[in-house]
């Protein structure tokens, strides 16, 4: 994954943006009615259930809006709400708070449903020693909010781009002309660039696992669209060589059947791409 200060700053471009896309050169409707010295308060209503997450990133957004902006929190990220919870209230200019109430309650209500998806799955592997992970397939611009929320989820989040870690796929396989020139070519290069970067291959069947455990130096195998047959196999012959990753089309309802296959990993790209907002309010008070 990438540092904390990487991931800081990927945030503080999400904010920037954010506000220049939503804000412009003003908030008229606001300048229009409201004095510049009007003070106000607002609570964050829940009018929905799960797991809230985006209360340290709303916390960011006020205080980019506006320094003085005062948040009361009263629930944290990662706990579990219901109808008619109130997460914080936020104090202080009337304008300010509602230049930052649409990006705040955007951010929310996604990280509240991916965190609150991501639980579902976390519970469904209660008791096995299989990890979920999210993937790439994230909304653009925002990977970090929705990285961020997998983990307050209980989440493990897989690599953050395509710079933080070396992951070959079927397009990357056949391209460089089969596995073992893909893995060769790959540790060559980052032998090359000076890079200390984990490599991940892609099997699409028992022979290409066969072949991936040929070549030394793979820090995971990723088992795609395997059956739980073939994924016990595929197990059973990888051993402790390397770390196991199941992928594709895995649901809520075949997660754990999998997951007593034995693997260490689960991906699942449905915790950021299939997901409905938690319905959150910001309320004057």
């Amino acid at each position: 994954m990438i540092s904390e200060e990487k991931f800081i700053n990927e945030l503080d471009l999400i904010i920037a943006n954010a506000v220049r896309e939503d804000v412009g050169d003003g908030d008229h409707s606001s300048l229009a009615c409201i004095p510049a010295e009007a003070q106000g308060k607002a609570k964050l209503l829940v009018k929905d259930e799960g797991i809230i997450a985006g209360v340290d990133f709303a916390k960011k957004v006020f205080n980019y809006v506006d320094p003085d902006l005062k948040i009361e929190t009263l629930l944290e990220d990662g706990v579990s709400v219901k109808y008619g919870d109130i997460v914080f209230y936020v104090e202080g200019s009337s304008q300010s708070i509602l230049k930052a109430e649409r990006l705040v309650l955007n951010a929310m209500q996604r990280m509240s449903a991916i965190a609150t998806k991501t639980q579902s799955f976390v519970s469904i592997l209660d008791g096995t020693d299989t990890k979920i992970l999210d993937t790439r397939k994230t909304t653009p611009g925002i990977r970090a909010l929705e990285k961020w929320a997998v983990k307050i989820g209980g989440g493990e989040n897989h690599r953050f781009a395509l710079y933080d870690m070396v992951m070959l796929k079927d397009n990357h396989i056949d391209f460089a002309g089969g596995i073992t020139k893909a893995i060769q070519k790959t540790q060559e290069y980052l032998k090359e660039k000076k890079k200390d970067l984990k490599i991940i291959v892609e099997a699409r069947d028992l022979n290409e696992v066969d072949e991936i455990l040929k070549s030394d130096g793979v820090y995971r195998i990723l088992l795609d669209n395997f059956d739980y047959e073939q994924t016990r196999e595929a197990v059973n012959r990888i051993g402790d060589k390397c770390l196991t990753e199941s992928s594709g089309g895995i649901t809520e309802d075949t997660i754990r059947k999998y997951a007593e296959c034995g693997v260490d990993y689960i991906s699942s790209g449905a915790l950021t791409h299939s997901v409905y907002n938690m319905d959150l309010s910001l309320k004057a008070v």
